[in-house]
């Protein structure tokens, strides 16, 4: 079974620590004692390392070795129109499983009036599922969790591929706007940028388009925000792990 891995703040002298729920969860729940050994890193490597000692809110780990760190498969953004906030944070959970590099909701003429003000007050805890998804996914650190943006703000953000999903006949499969193995590269930028409940209004299809990104669909079955979302994301990240199997 592999290792727990924690997320720490930073590595000085062989040495880091963890406090709060971390610690709190380490200690009571996994019952950690001095000398078993966990995965940390810094967001930069990941380390072996052993217990030195256990406090009520405070753990300090001794290094043993570096370890080689698993790729991401892509540095892939999710652009997501904001939806109602338990349905949005349990796409930033699944997003970050996923492996996606950041995460930025976006503001569109159907989000709900109100979710762009009140998700200023919400980026802590935003942050806090992504670290705590991360830490569950084995990853080097958690995605960015972007401040709210404005649809126009967003459509000028550059990459290497930028997709967008939409609900509307005659969009190609995302599979089929995928490039082919050799044109696929650990190095590419992706944006994938997912609509709102009930989906792009005209004018905002005809802004994405005239933008220059590109428009796919997941198939005829109507699905929820969140559900297009992780599912596309999904998508993505698997093609360009695949590519790096070859």
């Amino acid at each position: 079974m592999a290792r727990r891995r924690f997320l720490v703040p930073q590595i000085r002298d062989n040495t880091a620590e963890l406090s709060g729920n971390d610690a709190r969860h380490l200690a009571r729940v996994l019952r950690a004692e001095p000398g078993q050994h966990y995965e940390i890193s810094d967001g930069a490597r990941v380390y072996l390392a052993e217990i030195a000692f256990v406090e009520k809110e405070r753990i300090a780990f001794r290094i043993l070795r570096a370890l080689d760190p698993q790729p991401a498969a892509v540095c892939l953004t999710l652009c997501a129109a904001l939806i109602k906030f338990d349905r949005f944070e349990w796409l930033i959970e699944k997003a970050t499983e996923l492996g996606v590099a950041a995460i930025v909701p976006v503001d569109t003429a159907r989000t709900e009036k109100g979710l762009m003000e009140a998700s200023r007050k919400r980026m802590e805890r935003w942050r806090r599922i992504a670290r705590e998804a991360s830490q569950q996914a084995r990853r080097l650190g958690p995605p960015e969790i972007g401040q709210a943006n404005s649809l126009a703000a967003v459509l000028d953000m550059p990459a290497t591929g930028r997709y967008f999903l939409d609900e509307q006949p005659g969009a190609p499969p995302l599979l089929s706007a995928i490039p082919a193995l050799a044109g696929r590269a650990a190095t590419d930028t992706l944006l994938l940028l997912t609509g709102p409940e009930g989906g792009w209004t005209d004018a905002e299809r005809a802004a994405i388009v005239n933008a220059g990104w590109t428009r796919v669909s997941l198939g005829p079955l109507i699905l929820r925000a969140e559900t297009a979302a992780i599912a596309a994301a999904g998508l993505l990240t698997h093609a360009w792990w695949a590519s790096q199997l070859e």
